[in-house]
Protein backbone atom coordinates (compact mmCIF):
# COMPACT_ATOMS: atom_id res chain seq x y z
CA UNK A 1 0.00 0.00 0.00
CA UNK A 2 1.50 3.32 -1.02
CA UNK A 3 1.77 6.35 1.19
CA UNK A 4 0.90 9.58 -0.59
CA UNK A 5 1.73 13.07 0.61
CA UNK A 6 -0.66 15.97 0.16
CA UNK A 7 -0.87 19.71 0.77
CA UNK A 8 -4.28 21.09 1.62
CA UNK A 9 -5.16 24.10 -0.54
CA UNK A 10 -7.47 25.33 2.24
CA UNK A 11 -5.25 25.30 5.34
CA UNK A 12 -1.89 24.90 3.51
CA UNK A 13 -0.74 22.09 5.81
CA UNK A 14 0.98 18.94 4.58
CA UNK A 15 0.17 15.39 5.58
CA UNK A 16 0.65 11.78 4.49
CA UNK A 17 -2.06 9.21 3.87
CA UNK A 18 -1.88 5.43 3.48
CA UNK A 19 -3.95 4.48 0.43
CA UNK A 20 -5.31 0.92 0.18
CA UNK A 21 -6.96 1.26 -3.25
CA UNK A 22 -7.24 3.65 -6.20
CA UNK A 23 -10.83 4.47 -5.26
CA UNK A 24 -9.70 5.46 -1.78
CA UNK A 25 -7.22 7.98 -3.25
CA UNK A 26 -10.14 9.95 -4.74
CA UNK A 27 -11.77 10.39 -1.32
CA UNK A 28 -8.81 11.68 0.71
CA UNK A 29 -9.59 14.64 2.95
CA UNK A 30 -7.24 16.93 4.87
CA UNK A 31 -6.40 15.47 8.27
CA UNK A 32 -6.38 18.95 9.80
CA UNK A 33 -9.35 20.85 8.38
CA UNK A 34 -11.28 18.12 6.54
CA UNK A 35 -11.02 19.95 3.22
CA UNK A 36 -11.02 18.02 -0.03
CA UNK A 37 -9.11 20.47 -2.23
CA UNK A 38 -5.67 18.81 -2.10
CA UNK A 39 -2.48 18.87 -4.10
CA UNK A 40 -0.56 15.60 -4.23
CA UNK A 41 3.13 16.18 -3.53
CA UNK A 42 6.17 14.45 -4.94
CA UNK A 43 7.73 12.53 -2.07
CA UNK A 44 11.46 12.73 -1.48
CA UNK A 45 13.64 9.65 -1.74
CA UNK A 46 17.27 8.72 -1.39
CA UNK A 47 19.64 6.32 -3.04
CA UNK A 48 22.24 4.55 -0.94
CA UNK A 49 25.66 3.72 -2.33
CA UNK A 50 28.72 2.11 -0.84
CA UNK A 51 31.63 4.41 -0.18
CA UNK A 52 33.65 2.92 -3.06
CA UNK A 53 30.85 3.75 -5.52
CA UNK A 54 30.56 7.28 -4.09
CA UNK A 55 34.33 7.73 -4.43
CA UNK A 56 34.29 6.47 -8.01
CA UNK A 57 31.48 8.87 -8.97
CA UNK A 58 32.86 11.93 -7.15
CA UNK A 59 34.36 14.55 -9.46
CA UNK A 60 36.72 16.60 -7.30
CA UNK A 61 37.32 19.16 -10.04
CA UNK A 62 33.68 20.25 -10.08
CA UNK A 63 32.64 23.06 -7.73
CA UNK A 64 30.23 22.00 -5.00
CA UNK A 65 27.20 23.83 -3.67
CA UNK A 66 26.55 24.74 -0.06
CA UNK A 67 24.42 21.63 0.51
CA UNK A 68 27.39 19.37 -0.27
CA UNK A 69 29.37 20.78 2.64
CA UNK A 70 26.46 20.63 5.10
CA UNK A 71 26.98 16.84 5.24
CA UNK A 72 30.29 16.24 7.00
CA UNK A 73 30.62 12.84 5.31
CA UNK A 74 31.04 14.60 1.97
CA UNK A 75 34.05 16.58 3.19
CA UNK A 76 35.83 13.39 4.25
CA UNK A 77 34.87 11.67 1.00
CA UNK A 78 36.26 14.57 -1.03
CA UNK A 79 39.52 14.49 0.96
CA UNK A 80 39.90 10.74 0.41
CA UNK A 81 39.32 11.07 -3.32
CA UNK A 82 41.81 13.95 -3.65
CA UNK A 83 44.45 11.99 -1.73
CA UNK A 84 43.96 9.01 -4.04
CA UNK A 85 44.26 11.28 -7.07
CA UNK A 86 47.53 12.64 -5.68
CA UNK A 87 48.89 9.14 -5.00
CA UNK A 88 48.75 9.38 -1.22
CA UNK A 89 47.48 6.30 0.62
CA UNK A 90 47.06 6.60 4.36
CA UNK A 91 44.99 3.40 4.58
CA UNK A 92 43.02 2.95 7.77
CA UNK A 93 44.75 5.98 9.29
CA UNK A 94 42.88 8.20 6.79
CA UNK A 95 39.56 6.61 7.75
CA UNK A 96 40.32 7.31 11.40
CA UNK A 97 41.22 10.96 10.70
CA UNK A 98 38.08 11.50 8.60
CA UNK A 99 35.86 9.92 11.27
CA UNK A 100 37.40 12.10 14.00
CA UNK A 101 36.86 15.17 11.82
CA UNK A 102 33.24 14.25 11.09
CA UNK A 103 32.37 13.73 14.74
CA UNK A 104 34.34 16.71 16.08
CA UNK A 105 36.66 14.48 18.10
CA UNK A 106 39.69 15.75 16.19
CA UNK A 107 39.34 19.07 18.04
CA UNK A 108 39.60 17.28 21.39
CA UNK A 109 43.15 16.19 20.53
CA UNK A 110 44.24 19.76 19.84
CA UNK A 111 42.56 21.19 22.94
CA UNK A 112 44.70 19.04 25.28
Amino acid sequence: MPIYEYRCDGCHREFASLIASGAEAKNVACKFCGGGNLTRLLSSFSVHQREEARLANLDTSRPRGEDFYKDSRNVGLWAKKRMREMGVDLGSQMDEIVEKGRTGKILEEYEK
